[in-house]
């Protein structure tokens, strides 16, 4: 006989807590996810899974599974889980986004110590019978300048725990509102700046193609001799063998490395260096987080199944109780923020959400969470969803209204992001709805008319209006090896200045924007990945 009560598949070993918060509504069954002849079958009756990194949830493990309302990964990343088959099959997805940045930053503070004192050597030498005290003489902390490259969640939290060392505390992170820095103590200074000033530095930045290398042999060069170094964040943000050079030399005295551009990782030229500490990405490696990511999606499992709001769900099915007529401009509003965020090079000041149309009748709450969320997917680490975009926000002292009027004089359903800089500019995106598919378009982007598909790699550039332009962007990106699918001109009322927006097969990387902007003299050159909305 079938039973009524959910089932709750525990495909691998969680923290006793997660049956506690689970309660005894639920019927809990265990499988081995790792053995994929024992899984399928056991989804078929599954209402949800709960998993970590070794079970794979693709599309085969979906179909197996047609009662399946939520999959919980008890942790952040979600590589194994395909995220856009389950939103296809209406099944939830969450996460544990914050469960481990506690432990994250605790990492950064033990390896930063550990490589100030030389911790790992000395008990190394002394384990092999050697007394050497005058080998591991070391640095202390207090009173030395501290860059924190990145002023996230995580590198807040290394931010306040190291004030306690009387450090002098300086950061480079673009998308932070120097007001929020000062609360914590924190000043603001460029990259470069905080290359010469500091004498430990640790990063804590997002994976992205902008941050990717971003400490080569050329930024390693220009900071202080003797710099301590620490890495807790993502592989590849070092140049590993630059590191490794500027180790041997002496340009950097010590290194605490916990991530590397290819992991699993047994062989690096940082692990044969006496100045190196180094651990094989340990940042959530302690019980205390391993228990709030177990909790928190067990009580993410409960509300699914109860039909309730769900924080931590990282596909559209967040708002369950949104309006049917308001959903389709979910991914809307969102690619209008990531627009807005590449458009604009920077964290505004303010942003205001404004909402017309049809749109407009509803309760559009949820449009203003979704442009934050795409405001903020390419500027922070953590995975961004519904419920913590404001908490981002709120963090860089972001301000963010809501506006909504049922009439629009242009089109059915109108979204807006209008931003105010720091250095006094106004920056604003909009978007429709387009046909009856519903289909995000772009209308307007930087005071420029457009439309134009919100979808795909976009590359944006500004520039004086002359003949010729196409034609040089063409040929450029032509020899990068990069396909044109699409490209459109909108010149300025004043025809001073045009827009080009165009669209690509590949992402463009920084160097090659810049390469172009100087050959045609553009004021701006921007790129937006619109890919995975």
């Amino acid at each position: 006989m079938t039973s009524t009560t959910p089932v709750v598949l525990i495909a691998e070993e969680l923290a006793p807590s997660v049956l506690e918060v689970l309660g005894t509504d639920v019927e809990i069954r265990h499988v081995d996810g790792a053995d994929r002849a024992a899984l399928l079958p056991a989804l078929a009756d599954a209402a949800a899974v709960m998993i970590r990194s070794a079970t794979q949830i693709d599309a085969e493990a979906l179909a197996a599974a047609p009662n399946l309302k939520v999959v919980a990964r008890a942790g952040i990343g979600l590589d194994n889980v395909d995220v856009a088959a389950a939103t296809e099959r209406g099944v939830m997805v969450v996460n544990a986004p914050t469960a481990n940045i506690v432990s994250a930053a605790e990492h950064a503070v033990a390896l930063l110590l550990a490589a100030a004192r030389r911790i790992p050597a000395a008990d190394a030498s002394l384990r092999e019978g050697r007394w050497a005290r005058s080998s591991f003489t070391g640095v202390e902390v207090t009173g030395k300048t501290v860059g924190v490259v990145g002023l996230g969640r995580i590198g807040q939290l290394v931010a306040q725990r190291l004030a306690a060392f009387d450090v002098e505390l300086i950061a480079y992170d673009p998308y932070i509102q120097p007001g929020r820095a000062a609360q914590l103590g924190v000043r603001m200074v460029s990259l470069e700046e905080l290359l010469q000033q500091a004498d430990f530095l640790t990063i804590h930045l997002p994976k992205t193609a902008e941050t990717l290398g971003l400490i080569g042999a050329t930024e390693l060069a220009t900071t202080k001799r003797g710099v301590i170094i620490v890495n807790a964040a993502r592989g590849g943000l070092v140049d590993e063998a630059a590191l490794a050079e500027a180790l041997r030399s002496g340009q950097v005295g010590a290194a605490g490395i916990d991530v590397y551009a290819t992991e699993p990782c047994t062989d690096s030229p940082l692990f044969g260096l006496s100045n190196t500490v180094v651990t094989p990405h340990l940042g959530a490696s302690t019980t205390e987080a391993q228990d709030k990511a177990g909790a928190s999606v067990a009580r993410s499992v409960r509300l699914a199944l109860q039909g309730e709001f769900v924080p931590d769900a990282v596909n559209v099915q967040a708002g369950g109780v949104v309006a049917e007529d308001v959903r389709p401009g979910l991914p809307l509003a969102e690619k209008l923020g990531r627009v807005f965020t590449a458009v604009a090079g920077g964290l505004a000041q303010s942003v205001t959400v404004d909402v017309r149309g049809k749109l407009g009748e509803f309760d559009a709450s949820v449009l203003q969470l979704a442009a934050l969320k795409g405001v903020f997917s390419d500027v922070v680490e953590e995975q961004v969803t519904y419920v913590n975009a404001p908490l981002f926000a709120e963090q860089r002292g972001l301000e963010v209204a809501l506006t909504t009027d049922p009439e629009s004089p242009t089109y059915r359903n109108l979204i807006t992001l209008r931003g105010a800089m720091a250095d006094g500019r106004a920056v604003a995106v909009s978007g429709t709805l387009f046909g009856k598919n519903q289909v995000p378009r772009l209308t307007e982007v930087a005071g420029f008319e457009i439309d134009l598909a919100a979808s795909g790699h976009l590359l944006f550039f500004v520039y004086a209006d002359r003949p010729g332009v196409v034609g040089a962007v063409g040929a450029a990106l032509g020899e990068a090896g990069i396909n044109i699918a699409g490209a459109q001109v909108s010149p300025a009322g004043d025809g001073d200045e045009a827009l080009m927006a165009v669209t690509v097969s590949s992402p463009a990387p920084p160097e090659l924007l810049e390469a172009i902007a100087g050959r045609i003299g553009a004021r701006a050159a921007r790129a937006a990945d619109l890919t995975t909305l």
